[in-house]
């Protein structure tokens, strides 16, 4: 049986992605092995901003929360636009400084999303999730994967 919260579960989710941008940060990013926390990161960050705004946020949004839920897609966007600079900088050269440059900047934005969100929406998930938005919430968390192409609600066009 599974006691974790889904606050707790995407919380979980947060510190794994934090992790791997600063474990490239802190390799120096100048082996090819260096790149496999962050692109994992960011292919992790995608993925959960697409659960989120697929899963989470339409029913607390439906529930009254929308000022923050506003916010939240705001930041999505903010957060998507920096993953795409940084994924053209490692293109181009995953040694410059630039691109260690961006992944603090992605972080630093990551640690005010996360400021707001972790004790804002995250509690209502458990509050306001019917049983089966809950159920599948949990299957996305464990083994779902994004559609190919797919972009946040916000991200640049």
């Amino acid at each position: 049986m599974d006691t974790e919260t889904l606050g707790a579960a995407l919380e979980r989710e947060h510190r794994e992605i934090d992790g791997g941008i600063e474990a490239f940060t802190a390799s120096g990013g100048k082996r090819q092995a260096d790149l496999e926390p962050l692109i994992r990161a960011m292919a992790g960050l995608r993925r959960h901003i697409y659960l989120e705004e697929q899963f989470l946020f339409p029913p607390i949004r439906d529930a009254g929360m929308i000022p923050p839920i506003m916010v939240m897609l705001r930041e999505h966007g903010e957060l998507w636009e920096s993953m795409d600079l940084l994924e053209s900088a490692l293109h181009a050269d995953p040694e410059t400084p630039d691109v260690q440059d961006l992944c603090r900047e992605l972080l630093a934005k990551l640690a005010s999303h996360n400021s707001k969100e972790e004790p804002i929406i995250y509690p209502q998930a458990d509050r306001i999730l019917s049983a089966e938005a809950s159920t599948e919430l949990r299957a996305f968390l464990d083994s779902g994967q994004m559609p190919e192409g797919w972009v946040c609600e916000r991200a640049p066009s």
